[in-house]
């Protein structure tokens, strides 16, 4: 809903906004933990009855609040509510002019081309053999998947989930374990809002390869304090805050890139009739992903200890040429526009990028409506359904 009714230039940046909530709601999670066990030394019923109940309250008040929520203009078009649609734009955009008339008119004319998708298209869609041959349906569901499960693969399942293990590695107490991964998912918050400043000005590839970098560079240096720290029994105290330190780089570096633009790119590569379908291949991949490295981490880090660090730092860095091959720039582009990228029948983001050159501007692709704009523009007026132009010019 977030991509539907974002401008192209700030897209990014509300999504960052949205996980500024997800990484607020862990951290009080966390942090409800670590005060209700002091509570009998955190054996207390209340300790885990409080904890379920309070999860309650988000969910109330989604109830109540998401009847106000409007229908995106996408979907109001594309069951033919087009003054609807229009009215939703208008309102969100807060003014009504030449660029709001153009974005409802790729919307509109978009929203007739489309066709109606089952949810059994799912499958075909994964094997490129979807409801709309040419457009590369198939290259969209595996770099939504991939990207997700890549996603996973940086160590961040490790550092979350596996938090308290890898403090006590460090030589911390229970409690204080317990108090240092509320801070890491804490800082969470400030790597999002990092992300919702830059993820539109840089882009979605720089976010994503500069991101891999820098969690390349924070395991690398993890894994050699605590290796440090074991072949150095008696200097671990020293080790262990730049070690803990590392770790809040990385949650920081994770929040501020990959945590936001994972998420963020399959909502935007599938045209809108099949956004709701595509972003599932999104989450499915974020189910494997999590799931793969979640039973995956204590056994590497029980055969490898410390050194699964070094193995997050080298699949970081393969992320790095993957991304720049094959995933395409979504930032700044219309969500219409971006079908221009996939109608190069390649997977490099190279013909990708000719595509959209050749193909990004929809309205001049499907009929040119720029002239219908410009003119509504001129004269103060709307512009008429697609078709009427001739009326409207000057």
């Amino acid at each position: 809903m977030v991509s539907e009714t974002s401008t192209a230039e700030h897209r990014g940046g509300f999504l960052g906004y949205v996980f500024i909530a997800n990484y607020l709601g862990i951290s009080i999670a966390y942090w409800l933990s670590f005060g209700l066990a002091f509570i009998d030394g955190g054996y207390s019923d209340i300790r885990w009855r409080f904890q379920l109940a309070f999860q309650c309250l988000p969910a109330l008040l989604l109830f109540l609040g998401i009847k106000i929520l409007p229908d995106t203009p996408r979907f109001l078009a594309s069951v033919g509510r087009y003054d609807e649609a229009r009215e939703v734009i208008e309102h969100v955009r807060g003014n009504f002019g030449p660029l709001v008339e153009r974005e409802f008119l790729e919307i509109r004319t978009v929203a007739e081309e489309s066709t109606k998708s089952s949810p059994i298209e799912f499958i075909k869609i994964l094997f490129g053999r979807g409801p709309k041959p040419g457009y590369n349906l198939g290259q969209r569901a595996w770099l939504c998947l991939f990207l997700q499960i890549m996603a996973s693969w940086t160590g961040i399942t490790a550092v979350t989930a596996y938090s308290p293990i890898l403090l006590s590695q460090a030589g911390y107490t229970e409690l204080t374990q317990n108090g240092l991964a509320g801070g890491l998912n804490t800082v969470g918050i400030v790597g999002t809002i990092i992300s919702a400043q830059i993820v539109d000005r840089l882009g979605r590839r720089t976010c994503l390869m500069g991101g891999a970098l820098a969690l390349s560079a924070v395991n690398l240096i993890a894994g050699a304090l605590y290796e440090g720290s074991r072949a150095h029994p008696d200097r671990a105290a020293q080790f262990a805050p730049v070690a803990v330190a590392m770790l809040f780089l990385f949650n920081l570096s994770y929040a501020a890139t990959w945590g936001t633009v994972a998420f963020l790119i399959p909502t935007e590569i599938w045209s809108s009739d099949l956004r709701a379908q595509g972003n599932g291949f999104g989450i499915t991949g974020w189910a494997v992903g999590v799931g793969m490295t979640t039973l995956v981490n204590p056994i590497m880090f029980g055969v490898l200890e410390n050194r699964t660090y070094f193995l997050f730092a080298g699949l970081n860095l393969l992320w790095v040429p993957v991304v720049f091959l094959f995933y395409p720039e979504t930032s700044g582009r219309s969500l219409e526009s971006i079908d221009a990228l996939f109608a190069a029948n390649s997977i490099f983001n190279t013909k990708m990028e000719r595509s959209y050159m050749a193909h990004g501007d929809v309205l001049a692709e499907r009929g040119n409506h720029d002239n219908q704009v410009l003119s509504a523009s001129d004269s103060g007026s709307k512009p008429g359904p697609p078709g009427s132009v001739e009326k409207l010019q000057v």
